[in-house]
């Protein structure tokens, strides 16, 4: 039996998807995976290093990554009204972001990209530009907002539903600027694995990942308690609210939609040298 490293996240759509490939719940067809969860920062290094056969990574970090890994259609974090939200303790706009201090949930997360687009879309006719990146996890990042170490945040994840409670104000909601630009869904995750692992196995995990989603979209109950495990912080509403929100149609397939969401986030980062592209497929079988 062959064993892969799988690495994804402790986040409920992540631990959601992979219940019952991890759980032995479906036919894994020979193969044998070894998880390893750890936030998606942390995967996104990893990946960089080769440290990994199949992972969870950023988008934006899969476009360092297309040398030694490939896209699986399935498994991937991609939809609308779900982009990470820039928000601030007091009342700011985006046209007053030019000397901020702003936490941001790691460098290569899509989130950080698209932070970074915004800021060349709205400020590249400006030369004094002083905005001040802050790296942190992201589950601390509101709370560096309340104590004012930093003048904003970019929160990702189950922020979206919970910053209203610390009292904090929405700046800007990424994915809405996102979609109004491109009329495309927001690229945010995806599952990859390396090349060098060969078509024949490449393909024979994407569908077992497939099957473990229909899994768990068929026995939603099932996966509760795993899921809860890693995610003991947060309320039942909002693990569902996760899980509704990032685990959709994209997550079976990534679909054409999908597919041009990252190649046009990609164009976009390569245009102003944020991404450094060298190969067109994406896919395996392209």
């Amino acid at each position: 039996m062959k064993t892969l490293t799988l690495g994804f996240s402790p986040c409920p759509n992540d631990t959601f998807l992979f219940y019952a490939l991890v759980n032995k719940k479906i036919d894994t067809e020979g193969l044998d995976f070894k998880e390893v969860l750890l936030d998606v920062e942390t995967l996104n290094q990893m990946a960089l290093c080769s440290e990994i056969d199949i992972t969870k990574t950023s988008c934006h970090a899969f476009g360092q990554l297309l040398e030694d890994y490939c896209l699986l259609r399935s498994g991937s974090a991609i939809g609308r009204n779900c982009g990470p939200l820039i928000v601030s303790k007091k009342a700011l706009s985006i046209y007053e972001m030019r000397d901020i201090k702003i936490a941001i949930p790691g460098r290569l997360t899509t989130a950080n990209l698209l932070l970074q687009l915004l800021i060349k879309d709205i400020y590249s006719s400006h030369n004094s530009i002083n905005i001040h990146i802050v790296e942190m996890p992201f589950y601390k990042i509101m709370d560096a907002i309340l104590k004012e170490e930093v003048d904003a945040g970019l929160i990702i994840h189950e922020g979206r539903f919970t910053y209203l409670s610390y009292g904090l104000r929405k700046v800007i909601d990424l994915g809405e600027w996102w979609e109004k630009n491109t009329g495309l869904p927001v690229p945010l995750g995806c599952i990859i694995a390396k090349r060098n692992l060969g078509k024949e196995i490449i393909k024979r995990v994407d569908l077992i990942i497939k099957k473990s989603i229909e899994y768990s979209l068929n026995n939603k109950n099932e996966s509760r308690s795993y899921i809860k495990h890693y995610s003991q912080e947060l309320e039942d509403k909002t693990i569902e609210q996760h899980i509704n929100l990032y685990v959709n149609d994209f997550s079976l397939d990534i679909k054409e939609d999908g597919l041009s969401a990252i190649q046009e986030l990609f164009r976009r980062a390569e245009l102003v040298g944020l991404v450094k592209k060298k190969r067109d497929n994406l896919l395996c079988d392209m």
